[in-house]
């Protein structure tokens, strides 16, 4: 006999939205979302409300935004939900009154294939390293960030073109469907794990910050062009451009890389009325989409339209 599920969910972004909306569409009972709170944002600091809270809304389902995991309020409240499963998509790190009060147990789905890619961004580091593939597991969660026992993993490619938007919405789909996979398996009785093994090297996927999306234009032409895909449509890859005597940031949405062998120095520009290139390594960097200061995010030859870059202006 199946037992009788009663969710709570955890999320806040559209990567967590795909998943909610499976729970629904296969008709389980969720008795309760819990989402980050509202907040200001965009230039008119308007108050926004996530993804996770729109559809949850709109499904007419209970609503908890907690600024405090741990106060009593809270706790009480999720308490009286009677939850006996609790699932994880894109939330904060739970404490242990939380993660440990249903029956059975609190599952996260990660965007990797543990343990690899453990933290904030697995997406984007996949791409950025150069993987050919990735996917997405489902463990219960324990102490530790992702470190808990495997419930089920799923395998997807990485072609060579991709950037972290496209990966984003396919691994959102993917892990939907695990995410249903997992729950049915717990409905059936206690679920079979696999601990991660330990003390293997393992890559890590670090919060992005301003440090580490800035293009070295000194690494390797594969390493730039993922850079630039891995990062793209955001927070996006950019880099200083000195252009005669202005210094500019320069965010790059979308490149291609060009194999050849050339004289200039690194960092260089090249520039026509259609092209724009940076000399790296063992080639050039042709900058195809691109966003400097003041202006839309476009592509080249509309920037090149109206904009001009000097003769000796060089990417730093």
């Amino acid at each position: 006999m199946k037992r009788d599920l009663k969710i709570v969910f955890m999320g806040t972004p559209d990567f967590a939205v795909a998943t909610l909306k499976s729970l629904i569409e296969h008709q389980y009972n969720v008795v309760g979302v819990i989402t980050a709170p509202d907040k200001p944002a965009g230039r008119g600091r308007k108050i926004q409300e996530s993804a996770v809270k729109t559809y949850a809304a709109s499904q007419g389902l209970h609503i908890m935004q907690p600024t405090n995991l741990k106060s009593e309020a809270f706790l009480e409240e999720l308490k009286s939900l009677n939850a006996n499963l609790q699932i994880v998509v894109a939330f904060r790190m739970l404490p242990e009154l939380v993660w440990k009060m249903p029956e059975y147990g609190t599952f996260n789905l990660h965007a990797s294939l543990l343990p690899n890619y453990r933290g904030a961004a697995p997406i984007n580091w996949a791409i950025i390293n150069g993987e050919t593939k990735t996917g997405v597991s489902t463990f219960f969660i324990d102490e530790k960030i992702d470190t808990g026992e495997v419930i089920l993993q799923k395998e997807v490619e990485i072609n060579k073109t991709m950037n972290a938007g496209d990966l984003h919405d396919q691994l959102m789909d993917v892990g939907s469907g695990l995410v249903i996979e997992t729950v049915e398996l717990i409905e059936l009785g206690p679920v079979s794990t696999k601990p991660q093994p330990e003390g293997l090297p393992t890559k890590t996927a670090y919060k992005l910050n301003r440090d580490n999306c800035k293009i070295n234009w000194h690494n390797s032409l594969d390493q730039i062009y993922n850079h630039i895909r891995g990062l793209s449509p955001y927070p996006a890859a950019w880099t200083s451009i000195e252009n005669g005597e202005e210094l500019l940031e320069a965010k790059i949405y979308k490149s291609e890389k060009i194999e050849e062998n050339h004289q200039y120095p690194i960092g260089t520009i090249l520039s026509t009325k259609k092209e724009l290139k940076v000399a790296v390594r063992e080639g050039y960097i042709n900058i195809l989409d691109i966003k400097l200061p003041g202006k839309k995010k476009m592509d080249i030859k509309s920037l090149l339209n109206g904009y001009s870059f000097s003769e000796n202006s060089k990417a730093l």
